[in-house]
């Protein structure tokens, strides 16, 4: 029989930061490849590589601390939540200025 050993999957705070957290992840990824497929022949070496080091990197973090806020953040006490949030508010606004940013860009 299998059974998962301390999984709560109640609808607590760090759980649903934890799906956002695995959702936007996935939405970053598509985008930064779907930007960087029609436009990183514009951006020099340089710009490129941070951009390309950005795309790889920042969605398997989200992917990863998403996968444990979902199974082990009902262990965490609420001033660790709390900064958890902190820490989502801002990766939240970094990706929506680095979509403007490039949206202008596009435009302009």
């Amino acid at each position: 029989m299998l059974t998962i050993a301390q999984v709560n999957f109640g609808a607590n705070s760090a759980n649903i930061l934890g799906i956002i957290y695995l959702l936007l992840g996935v939405v970053y990824l598509i985008f930064m490849v779907f930007w960087l497929l029609k436009r990183g022949a514009r951006l020099t070496s340089w710009a490129l590589a941070l951009y390309i080091i950005q795309a790889m990197f920042s969605p398997i973090i989200m992917l990863l601390c998403g996968f444990i806020l979902v199974f082990q953040g009902w262990r965490l006490d609420p001033i660790l939540q709390f900064g958890q949030l902190l820490l989502s508010l801002l990766i939240i606004y970094l990706l929506i200025k680095d979509i403007v940013i490039n949206a202008i860009y596009r435009n302009s």
